[in-house]
């Protein structure tokens, strides 16, 4: 069920970033295992891509971990408190990611529900980043993890979307990249309601 390393191997984070919804974020923290079916995503496509922590090749300690092959998470800090988790993908010095953006709670909400201290009804609770990431758990720690480990990983249990119900946007918070923040590179699932605002075209 887990996703193959073939699978992160792939080439072209804009196919990954779409096909990546409806797949399932798993983490295991002290045998509490939480899940959430994927619904929002960005990509990020490496050395070309204004946005991107790798733009023009930059390599620093933070960013070594997008250079690894596809396969491995890249987790880091945003605005000093928010852990952000993107799929490292492509191969070795190809520096691609997708961001996982909002996760619809499947597996574990009463510790979703601890961990956020809301009701797993609410969109709040993993809608955005920063929120699906402490909804299953995730902080600094889960950087450079490999997603075919026991840790944190990805599996795919048949749920597919039909073009027509996948909305595709601009990325958000990513002014800074001037013209390639216009890039239609976020994608989300149609009418679900834990994507982050906005979550109209």
């Amino acid at each position: 069920m887990k996703l193959p390393l073939s699978y992160y191997s792939n080439q072209d984070v804009l196919f990954l970033a779409q096909d990546l919804l409806g797949k399932i974020l798993f983490t295991a923290i002290d045998h509490e295992v939480t899940a959430g079916i994927i619904v929002e995503t960005e990509a990020y496509f490496g050395i070309q891509d204004k946005a991107s922590h790798a733009y023009g090749g930059r390599r620093t300690d933070r960013t070594e971990p997008l250079y690894n092959h596809g396969g491995i998470s890249y987790v880091y800090l945003c605005y000093g408190i928010h852990h952000l988790f993107n799929v490292v993908t492509s191969v070795e010095d190809e520096p691609h990611a997708v961001l996982i953006r909002a996760i619809e709670p499947l597996i574990g909400k009463e510790m979703m529900e601890h961990r956020r201290n809301m009701p797993a009804s609410k969109a709040a609770i993993s809608s955005g980043p920063g929120s699906l990431a402490k909804a299953l758990g995730i902080d600094k720690s889960f950087n450079k993890k490999d997603l075919l480990g026991n840790e944190i990983w990805i599996e795919d249990h048949g749920i597919e979307y039909l073009q027509e119900e996948i909305v595709k946007t601009t990325r958000i918070g990513v002014e800074y990249a001037k013209e390639d923040a216009l890039l239609p590179w976020r994608f989300f699932v149609k009418g679900n309601k834990y994507v982050s605002k906005p979550n109209k075209v």
